[in-house]
């Protein structure tokens, strides 16, 4: 989670030097080009089946593609960093509902206590930032949008992805999202890109830490575990987002984002105990 955390970090540097989708495009060359080389490295097993091809397409659209693509498209238009993080944190919450019906996991009434506790720390987390903040109202869509890509994303992917080699299902995913991405770039935006020092750190630290790394990461945990415990994990990210801005940018941490951290950690502990 902490490496994940970076990724809130990375997006508001590197919004400046790109367009959301132009930004996303060329994460997902790198990692596709990265994972590739991976798979013929190390000679892993393709998908055998046209059904195995196609529910990494899925879940590579929805993991990627609709939950970055939101997520960077309502930043980039001016919503609040805090309101992205709350919206989008409402994740393991929503996952751990749907759960029950889509995979037949059973959530316990400790874990439910857990779940919202940890809802309502991520709240006090982002207090003091939650407003419009003069975007456009239509961009806080992009959030709700990311919300939903990550959820399905997650519980597609935990019930039918998971015969798949993680390498070669992630090669498959990370392409299906750059073609998704791709024509939303061409269409809505010029392409232009600032290429500095800055930028290029952030691409790579996106496409190769987050891309290949974190999310093979969230992948191998989801495969081990009952998805609402592994997602539950997610609510460990807006403090950790807190202090690297705070170390970064000099952005403040009140006592009450202090006391919502607090209930996140709690809220994790007792989500996943036992």
């Amino acid at each position: 989670m902490l490496l994940w955390s970076t990724g809130f970090i990375c997006a508001k540097l590197g919004a400046p030097y790109a367009e959301p989708f132009t930004f996303l495009f060329w994460r997902f060359v790198i990692a596709v080009v990265l994972f590739a080389a991976i798979c013929l490295l190390f000679r892993a097993p393709w998908p055998s089946t046209r059904a195995e091809y196609g529910q990494a397409i899925i879940a590579g659209w929805l993991v990627h593609g609709v939950h970055l693509g939101g997520v960077f498209w309502a930043i980039e238009g001016g919503v609040p960093a805090g309101t992205t993080a709350i919206i989008v944190g409402i994740h393991p919450l929503l996952t751990a509902v749907l759960a029950g019906p889509y995979l037949g996991e059973r959530v316990r009434a400790r874990q439910w206590f857990g779940l919202v506790l940890g809802l309502v720390g991520i709240v006090l987390i982002v207090w003091d930032e939650i407003g419009l903040g003069g975007a456009p109202r239509v961009r806080f869509a992009g959030c709700v949008v990311a919300l939903l890509g990550i959820s399905c994303g997650t519980l597609y992917h935990k019930r039918h992805a998971e015969s798949v080699d993680l390498r070669t299902a992630s090669t498959v995913q990370l392409a299906a999202a750059l073609l998704l991405i791709a024509p939303l770039s061409l269409a809505l935006e010029t392409g232009d890109i600032s290429w500095n020092g800055e930028f290029i750190f952030v691409l790579l630290w996106l496409a190769v830490v987050l891309s290949v790394g974190t999310f093979t990461l969230l992948y191998f945990l989801i495969r081990r575990g009952a998805a609402s415990r592994v997602v539950s994990l997610f609510y460990l990210v807006p403090p950790m987002v807190a202090v690297e801005a705070w170390i970064l940018f000099g952005e403040t941490i009140t006592r009450t984002a202090l006391a919502g951290m607090t209930l996140t950690v709690l809220a994790v502990a007792i989500v996943t105990r036992g």
